[in-house]
């Protein structure tokens, strides 16, 4: 079992030669520490908002309409109008490249990337971030994000949703031998939620100790290599691109 899980891992982070899913596991894992930068990013520096994690702004914007102290009702509106705007392009990028998942990551993430390097800017421009900027940054990284959700829902790698970590952490615990279960892609799982851990961790630090927007240009960073990767390595019309 221990040499399953640990195989699980290694298959994630690299991927066996012609693998069903080809170089998109540690792709989308690289997206699920992105969803961790950013939203270290939007929380500590943004206010109490997410622009990655629907479920943590509709509980704020409860919070927000029943009076809590730093909380905001505009501010959580406009995440998740913005994610749903973004998760509308998402979706109309997955429905062109529906039949070739290669040009679908590329397109998405490059897509995904401008936003990023356009939250860059407005971040390093506004220290501290004033009203106008905050409303700007929520807009664009959510928006961001919500290209992100829609493309990798449609690749659709097993465990591997970026964002969502509600029910890898449930199938982690029902799966498992303890459960009844066969304890299957529990490494994968496993992976996803530290990856995101680490991202938060990572851009807590940044944020804390260098300058906030770090973590967006370091998120902004890995996104353009991911297109870079799905662009080269889908041109010759692998078999995973069809999967």
């Amino acid at each position: 079992m221990t040499n399953a899980f640990l195989a699980d891992i290694r298959d994630t982070i690299i991927p066996v030669r012609d693998g069903k899913h080809g170089p998109l596991p540690p792709l989308l894992l690289s997206m699920t520490l992105v969803t961790g930068l950013v939203d270290a990013f939007s929380y500590l520096v943004l206010g109490h908002v997410f622009v990655a994690n629907m479920t943590g702004n509709v509980v704020f914007l409860g919070f927000a309409l029943a009076g809590v102290p730093g909380f905001s009702v505009l501010a959580s509106l406009a995440a998740v109008a913005s994610f749903a705007l973004g998760a509308l392009l998402g979706g109309r990028l997955a429905s062109r490249h529906s039949d070739h998942r290669g040009r679908l990551h590329s397109s998405a993430a490059a897509s995904q990337a401008f936003f990023l390097a356009v939250s860059v800017i407005l971040a390093a421009a506004s220290s501290p971030v004033t009203v106008g900027y905050r409303y700007a940054l929520i807009a664009v990284l959510g928006i961001s994000m919500g290209i992100q959700n829609a493309s990798a829902r449609k690749i659709a790698v097993p465990d591997l949703t970026t964002t969502v970590l509600t029910l890898t952490i449930t199938g982690i615990a029902a799966d498992s031998t303890l459960a009844g279960g066969s304890g299957s892609k529990a490494g994968r799982r496993l992976l996803a939620v530290a990856t995101m851990g680490v991202g938060a961790f990572i851009g807590a630090a940044l944020i804390r100790h260098a300058q906030a927007y770090y973590p967006l240009l370091i998120a902004a960073v890995m996104i353009i290599l991911g297109a870079a990767v799905t662009f080269t390595l889908g041109k010759a019309d692998p078999a995973w691109v069809r999967a």
